[in-house]
């Protein structure tokens, strides 16, 4: 179980009060497909990907990143308990989906450049940042923990 700090709480609700979902998660899923195109091959169901273009424009990228964003809202409703939380999440994406598990790294370091360039450095400093990537790594690895 992870100890967290009345600081790092306060900082990560008080940051996720912050972020548009709606935003964020397009552009964070987006971000992963284009620089990371390898993860693409999980979202052949899309439809067209092909092209940088494609994929911005891509209204069912653009839902799942929303879809991802309420995955993320589980873990901020349940600091104390993520891994319990995403127990059946990660198992799904284990076993049904078989997402390479450095994949949800690459897409917490996408959340991050993309709530840092949205929010800048007053709100994105580096001890909101110092809690929010604890917050990720606690994230990634409960997506992660049913792998074999």
């Amino acid at each position: 179980m992870v100890e967290w700090t009345d600081a790092e709480r306060s900082a990560i609700k008080t940051l996720w009060g912050k972020i548009n979902v709606a935003e964020i998660g397009p552009q964070a899923l987006t971000r992963l497909m284009i620089v990371y195109p390898w993860t693409q091959r999980h979202f052949s169901s899309f439809g067209n990907i092909s092209t940088n273009a494609a994929i911005l424009g891509n209204e069912k990228v653009a839902e799942h990143g929303r879809t991802v964003m309420g995955g993320l809202d589980r873990a901020v409703q349940n600091l104390d308990d993520i891994k319990n939380a995403y127990t059946l999440l990660s198992q799904k994406h284990s076993e049904i989906i078989h997402v390479d598990p450095d994949n949800f790294r690459l897409l917490a370091e996408c959340f991050s450049i993309c709530v840092g360039i949205k929010l800048g450095p007053k709100v994105f400093n580096a001890n909101v940042q110092e809690a929010w990537q604890k917050f990720l790594a606690v994230v990634v690895n409960a997506l992660g923990r049913q792998y074999h």
